[in-house]
């Protein structure tokens, strides 16, 4: 894949030596955009229109995009054919739990086709949510048509991936170290397998398709069962570190004389800042956390609003402390982050007393993440996506 400059779009070269970066730029300005016309895409790319005619003709005789009149407008002329993703790739994306095992089956341009949750007794070792996934996956098939086409599994891990093989490091709520999870996945399914962080996967989905659209620099901060991560784009592309470990906001220590965390330290912001204590709290169980932000408006229970107000004052000391360090324009809260800010917005928007540096901080904006239940899938459905997006002719 040829990378763009920072906050522009790769332009193409009608070199017949390249035509296989050509079909990779359509197709991603395709996936991306979901809908876009072929006048566009000579914009864009800079090549005449029979160019992008014929490699819009390949995309669509390989089944990688549809083409159809557009809308009645009042321009003259007959209008640009419209290009959108085809039907037939889906991708498979996995999240697993420490309470949970969620599958589902998405499309290109980031479209959920199907999920299904598949709530845990206990938590799963290496070995039994392969196996669980595996069973889950033979369950799905039936629902896909002869036109699908799997190109692969992609997933989002609560922990610490390798980037270059997908060895899952370390998940400590989950318990696994050292675990080649994307291998023995790819062996129990015969499918590709590709692994990453759970909230560098949320941030590269909204920065795709959610709030993040056409934000350069934007830190994605998840909340689940097993604790919080974080996710950067930093001047529009993912900010990993060298191994794909960076953003483990979770693990900054918001409380001095907090709570041991298992990492070995003390106070961590996942310590402190906890969904099943604010679960307890308003009566549910983990498989309705997404009814968090409709629980907390409800309540008048002093204890509710006493443990929401104790957790954002935690959260915003970590919030200074990566404002200050990264400068972002945008931070977006996914998970149970997105109803605790739901509970006080103005609470983090305002800092009190941890305000970060105003230079850093005057640009700032603070949301829930866009893409709501549907983001972690979305996420993990990009790894499963790449290969194909780098090298339509390959399929």
């Amino acid at each position: 894949m040829v990378e763009a400059e920072p906050g522009r779009t790769p332009r193409g070269n009608s070199n017949d030596h390249l035509r296989r970066h050509n079909l990779s730029t359509i197709l991603r300005l395709v996936h991306h955009e979901r809908a876009i016309s072929r006048s566009r895409l000579t914009q864009v790319m800079g090549l005449n229109r029979s160019t992008i005619g014929a490699l819009v003709a390949e995309l669509v005789d390989r089944d990688l995009v549809t083409e159809s009149e557009a809308e009645a407008t009042r321009q003259v002329g007959r209008p640009s054919l419209v290009v959108r993703p085809s039907s037939g790739p889906v991708g498979i994306a996995v999240n697993p739990e420490i309470d949970a095992i969620t599958i589902g089956v998405v499309g290109l341009g980031g479209t959920v086709l199907a999920a299904t949750r598949h709530p845990l007794s206990h938590i799963p070792t290496a070995v039994d949510a392969v196996a669980i996934i595996a069973g889950l996956l033979d369950d799905l098939r039936p629902s896909l048509t002869t036109a699908h086409r799997i190109v692969g599994v992609g997933v989002a891990v609560p922990g610490q991936v390798r980037a270059s093989d997908g060895l899952v490091r370390l998940a400590p709520h989950l318990g696994w170290r050292d675990e080649p999870f994307a291998a023995l996945l790819q062996e129990a399914t015969a499918l590709p397998v590709f692994a990453d962080n759970d909230a560098h996967l949320g941030a590269r989905a909204e920065s795709a398709f959610g709030g993040g659209r056409g934000v350069g620099d934007l830190l994605y901060i998840n909340g689940g069962a097993s604790g919080i991560g974080g996710g950067v784009i930093a001047n529009g592309r993912p900010l990993t570190g060298a191994d794909g470990y960076a953003g483990e906001l979770g693990h900054t220590m918001v409380n001095p004389s907090g709570a041991a965390c298992h990492c070995g330290g003390v106070g961590c912001l996942e310590t402190e800042v906890r969904r099943e204590r604010l679960l307890e709290l308003v009566g549910l169980d983990a498989g309705a956390a997404a009814s968090l932000a409709e629980a907390f408006a409800a309540s008048d229970d002093p204890a509710v609003g006493a443990e929401v107000d104790r957790q954002l004052g935690l959260l915003a000391v970590a919030i200074r402390n990566a404002v200050n360090l990264l400068n972002p324009r945008l931070i977006l809260l996914g998970g149970f982050l997105a109803a605790l800010h739901s509970a006080a917005p103005q609470r983090l928007a305002d800092f009190g007393a941890d305000r970060p540096l105003a230079a850093s901080g005057e640009s700032l904006q603070i949301r829930p993440a866009a893409l709501g239940p549907d983001l972690l899938m979305i996420g993990a459905a990009e790894l499963a996506f790449e290969p194909l997006l780098a090298d339509p002719a390959s399929f």
